[in-house]
């Protein structure tokens, strides 16, 4: 199966620009959706695959600016870059600080937009994919017993196993025991591949207990 084309989304008021820009990416291969306000962008339900967000700064109502705030805010990830015909540097750093992938002037030169959307969508996909990983590593760590999950969290601090018996309470050969199913449900292969997939899990390591 062939796979869908990314979406580019382009916002607008004016319907002129909305046209061309439409035209201009279909030509290039890429799907389009274009709106005429930040507010009936907002209203579309966030796409599963990868794509980006051509967007003008200056609109009635809801800005561009104000745009980028509201998707920060709701935690929608969409790569943007800002065409406007009035930029100025507050209005630059603003949207650059706030995440931009570029902000570009109007009249966009066509080849200077299809690379900077081509960098955009590349931005996506790996955002897609690096979403995807965490979501696989949450997926085995919700596995794991409550016990598994105490035994991960001292592990990666790199307690050895009777330090972690008298931590918990239990016998060490216990210890070993949960220690090798948290290495099997996590698919982990050593001690610092574990490391690394609770860092990525966002996995809440304690200090290190005072053992003697």
């Amino acid at each position: 199966m062939t796979p869908a084309a990314p979406v580019v989304f382009v916002v607008d008021d004016d319907a002129s620009v909305r046209r061309s820009l439409a035209r201009l990416l279909a030509s290039a291969g890429y799907s389009v959706e274009a709106f005429a306000s930040a507010r009936e962008f907002l209203e579309r339900e966030p796409p599963a695959g990868p794509c980006c967000l051509l967007l003008d700064v200056r609109m009635p109502g809801l800005t561009g600016l104000d745009l980028q705030e509201a998707l920060t805010g709701a935690g929608r990830r969409v790569p943007i870059i800002f065409v406007t015909g009035h930029a100025d540097v507050p209005m630059s750093v603003k949207a650059m600080k706030g995440g931009a992938v570029d902000l570009l002037a109007k009249p966009v030169d066509d080849a200077e937009l299809l690379g900077t959307i081509r960098r955009a969508v590349a931005k996506a996909e790996q955002d897609l994919g690096a979403q995807a990983r965490v979501a696989e590593i949450d997926r085995r760590v919700k596995t794991l017993t409550p016990r598994e999950t105490e035994v991960f969290a001292l592990v990666v601090t790199g307690m050895l196993n009777k330090q972690i018996a008298f931590a918990l309470g239990i016998s060490e050969k216990t210890v070993k025991v949960h220690r090798a199913r948290v290495m099997e449900k996590m698919r982990a292969g050593s001690l610092a591949e574990l490391v690394r997939l609770a860092d990525r899990a966002g996995v809440i390591v304690p200090d290190r207990p005072k053992v003697s």
